[in-house]
C-alpha cells in the first residue's frame, strides 16, 4: 500500500487506501491457491466406486468426484513406478527425464531422477510455497536425488520402492534393512502403520502451513504390496475372492486416509482454497508379491508393466470447490505430465522450465467440449534397445515389443507390433497391424521422428 494514500486517508480510510494501489500490488494480496497432489500406487484403472467398481467402497475418492472433474482417458507416464513418477513430477516424458526404469531401491544406488530436472515442488518453492513430500519417493537413494534435492522443503517416508507397513524395512532384494526418513534421516517408529504416520505427518503439515499457500505430495504406497489393509476392511470384505479380498481391504484403507486428509483440510476452512489432485501412478500389479492380482482393469487389457490400457489408463481427477466444475466427467485424452502445467496455469507461476511435454488441463477440466490438447502421446517403457514403447494418435495406438501382463498369450507377431483402435476395440483383442498397412507406416513414423529428435 502507498505509504502516502495512508497518511492522507488515516486509518479509518485504509479500505478506500487499497484504490492507491498498482494492480500488479494488488494481486499479490490474492494469496494463491494450496495444491495437494495425491498419487496411489498400483491401483487399477477401475478401483473406486466413481469408476465402476461396485465391490469397493471408496467414499473419500468418491467424493473428490463429485466435487470436481475426473477423466476417464487420463495415462500414466509409464506402467511402472519410478518412470511414472518422474513425468508426473517433471512434466516430461521419462525418457526426457532420463529414467526409464525403476529408480534404485538401495542406498546410494546410481539410478534416478536427475537433480537437473525441474519438479512441481521446485516450480512451486520459487513462487513462495511451503513444500513437502509424504510417502513413497523412489526417485534416487542418493543425496542428490532425495526430495529435499528436489523442491520439496521437508520429506517423510520411505526411499526405495516399497517396505513392510509396521517394521518399515525393504526386504525384497538383498539383506533386510529399515526404510523410514524424515529429512534424509532414519526414524524409528517400530510396529506403526505406515499409513496412519503418513496421515499424521501430512496433518501436521497442512496445519503448520495453513496460512501460507502450500504443495503437499502424498505418495501413498497403497495398495502396493504388501496387502496389508485395516482388520476391520478385511472382515468387511472376507466374502471377495482371494485375491481381491486382500486387495478391496487395503484400496479402502487408503481412500480412509484420504477422507481423514480431507477433512483436516475442511476443517482448516481450506476446501476452497485448495486443489486437490488424485491420480494413480499406473495399473494394477499381477505380480508374485501381489498374490498375482487383486486389482481390476475393467474392460481394459494388460496390467502393470504393460502398455495396454490396463497398465497406463488410470483413475485421475482435479478438484477446486468454487473454481472448477464439480461433479464432472472428460472423456478427453490426457497424461500425467499435464498436471505440472495446469498447476502452473491454475496457481498462477511461471515454469522454470517451458520444455516440458504436458500441456494444460484448465481448458478441457472447465468445459466438456474443449479439445484435447494432444495430438500424439508416446510412451518408452525401459532402455531404448528392447524398449516397449507404445504411441497414440487419435483413436488409434500401436505398441512395439508389447507385454500383457495380465495373464493372456500374445504370439510373437503380437509381440512385435500391435496396432488397435481403441474407439472400436478398447479391449485391444484385435491386433490390426497386417490389416491395415497405411496406418501402421504412419504410427512407425510418428514413433520414429519422435524418438529420433530425443537423440538430437
Amino acid at each position: 500500500m502507498k505509504l502516502s494514500c495512508v497518511k492522507l486517508l488515516g486509518i479509518a480510510g485504509v479500505v478506500l487506501a487499497l484504490s492507491c494501489l498498482t494492480e500488479a500490488h494488488a494481486r499479490t494480496l490474492v494469496r494463491k491457491p494450496n495444491v495437494i497432489l495425491i498419487l496411489t500406487d498400483d491401483q487399477g484403472s477401475v478401483d473406486a466406486g466413481c469408476y465402476g467398481a461396485a465391490d469397493l467402497i471408496t467414499p473419500a475418492i468418491d467424493s473428490l468426484a463429485k466435487s470436481g472433474v475426473r477423466f476417464t482417458q487420463f495415462y500414466a507416464a509409464a506402467p511402472v513406478c519410478s518412470p511414472s513418477r518422474a513425468g508426473l513430477l517433471t512434466g516430461r516424458y521419462p525418457l526426457r527425464a532420463k529414467l526409464t526404469t525403476n529408480a534404485s531401491s538401495q542406498p546410494g544406488g546410481t539410478n534416478g531422477l536427475p537433480a537437473s530436472e525441474v519438479t512441481i515442488a521446485e516450480m512451486l518453492k520459487a513462487a513462495g510455497y511451503a513444500t513437502a513430500h509424504i510417502g513413497k519417493w523412489h526417485l534416487g537413494y542418493r543425496a542428490a536425488m532425495l526430495p529435499q534435492a528436489q523442491g520439496f522443503d521437508h520429506s517423510f517416508g520411505h526411499m526405495g520402492g516399497c517396505i513392510d507397513n509396521y517394521s518399515h524395512f525393504f526386504f525384497w532384494q538383498g539383506a533386510n534393512r529399515h526404510d523410514l526418513h524424515r529429512n534424509g534421516k532414519a526414524v524409528f517408529a517400530d510396529g506403526q502403520f505406515f499409513p496412519d504416520l503418513m496421515a499424521s505427518e501430512a496433518s501436521r503439515f497442512i496445519e503448520q502451513n495453513k496460512n501460507q499457500p502450500f504443495f503437499l505430495y502424498l505418495a501413498l504406497n497403497m495398495p502396493h504390496y504388501p496387502y496389508q489393509g485395516d482388520n476391520k476392511w478385511l472382515n468387511r470384505y472376507k466374502h471377495l475372492p482371494y485375491p481381491r479380498n486382500l486387495y478391496a481391504a487395503f484400496v479402502s484403507t487408503l481412500d480412509e486416509r484420504i477422507g481423514q486428509l480431507l477433512k483436516k483440510v475442511d476443517r482448516l476452512g481450506l476446501l476452497e482454497r485448495t486443489i486437490v489432485i488424485f491420480q494413480s501412478d499406473h495399473g494394477h500389479s499381477t505380480e508374485d508379491r501381489a498374490h498375482s492380482g487383486g486389482g481390476g482393469a475393467g474392460p481394459y487389457r494388460g496390467a502393470k508393466f504393460s502398455l495396454f490400457e490396463g497398465g497406463i489408463r488410470v483413475p485421475a481427477i482435479i478438484s477446486w470447490p468454487g473454481r472448477l466444475p464439480k461433479g464432472e466427467v472428460r472423456t478427453q485424452l490426457a497424461h500425467s505430465c499435464d498436471w505440472l502445467p495446469t498447476i502452473a496455469e491454475l496457481c498462477n507461476v511461471p515454469l522454470l522450465n517451458p520444455d516440458v511435454d504436458g500441456k494444460s488441463l484448465v481448458p478441457v477440466a472447465r468445459s466438456a467440449s474443449a479439445p484435447t490438447p494432444h495430438e500424439v502421446v508416446h510412451w518408452n517403457d525401459g532402455p531404448r534397445t528392447n524398449a516397449q514403447w507404445a504411441v497414440r494418435h487419435g483413436d488409434w495406438k500401436l505398441i512395439g515389443n508389447a507385454r500383457d501382463t495380465n495373464g493372456d498369450k500374445l504370439t510373437d507377431e503380437d509381440k512385435k507390433l500391435f496396432l488397435t483402435n481403441l474407439a472400436q476395440d478398447v479391449s485391444e483383442q484385435t491386433n490390426l497391424a497386417k490389416a491395415q498397412p497405411d496406418i501402421l507406416r504412419r504410427m512407425l513414423k510418428l514413433r520414429e521422428d519422435w524418438i529420433s529428435a530425443q537423440t538430437e
